[in-house]
């Protein structure tokens, strides 16, 4: 391809997005998904029994991971969104290959740390197929992940904990880096004093089952966007589906 000034461009560009969406257990993650644009679900993990959905066979290898990414990507179908349940399981499938590669049990066997560099290369593949589909088939790509709660060591302040995604720090950040939006969903919590005596207070956690969706960082999560999203909203697809369709909007000539 030449490059040169006719080759330059101007305005935005709207392609299907690349969304991480992690949460505390149970909030609602795959149901979240299952409700977007005619999902196929690729199961790492058990979990979908309860939903109406199309997916693949559970995958018990890095292999089984590979093959459904292909199938996609080879053979005719209509489904919109292709959805990974879950990147953190997924990342153990990923260890597991990096073993039977260099034919030890475990990846920690490999020395220096190596085996988790290896892994970020099975990781980089794997983001090439959701890449394949998305700008070839023009499938929406959605990554669902756990949460750990994990110390950050702010240069500026004193050290807090936040919520993170629940995978070693390689595939955490190659995913979040490559995403469009990495999303945080939780219950809303609120907490309130009360006096117990003696002057002293008790603080307690309340709340009615509210879920929300944040697409902003804050000191307690992690989080991003491309788009110019509401920071919180509810955990609900069709509201989120429509603030995104504004935000994506193209914009300039």
């Amino acid at each position: 391809m030449a490059i040169n000034l006719k080759s330059l461009r101007k305005g935005s560009i709207v392609r299907p997005p690349r969304i991480v969406l992690y949460g505390t257990h149970g909030v609602g993650k795959s149901s979240f998904a299952a409700q977007a644009d005619k999902p196929v679900f690729i199961q790492t993990e058990e979990g979908l029994d309860a939903l109406d959905v199309t997916s693949f066979p559970l995958a018990t290898s890095y292999g089984d991971v590979m093959e459904a990414l292909r199938s996609l990507y080879t053979e005719d179908h209509n489904f919109g969104t292709v959805v990974l349940d879950s990147a953190d399981w997924m990342e153990q499938l990923i260890f597991k290959q990096v073993a039977v590669n260099h034919k030890v049990t475990n990846i920690d066997e490999i020395g220096f740390g190596k085996g988790y560099a290896f892994a970020t290369d099975l990781w980089r593949n794997v983001i090439e197929g959701f890449d394949l589909l998305r700008n070839e088939k023009k499938m929406a790509v959605i990554l669902l992940g756990h949460t750990q709660v994990k110390r950050f060591d702010d240069p500026l302040t004193d050290s807090y904990d936040r919520y993170m995604l629940d995978m070693h720090k390689g595939g955490a950040a190659i995913i979040s880096e490559w995403c469009d939006l990495l999303m945080f969903a939780n219950y809303r919590v609120n907490t309130v004093k009360s006096d117990v005596g003696f002057n002293q207070k008790k603080t307690r956690a309340v709340g009615a089952g509210e879920r929300v969706l944040h697409t902003q960082e804050r000191p307690g999560w992690v989080a991003k966007s491309r788009w110019a999203l509401p920071e919180s909203m509810e955990l609900n697809y069709e509201t989120f589906a429509t603030e995104l369709a504004k935000a994506m909007e193209p914009k300039g000539e």
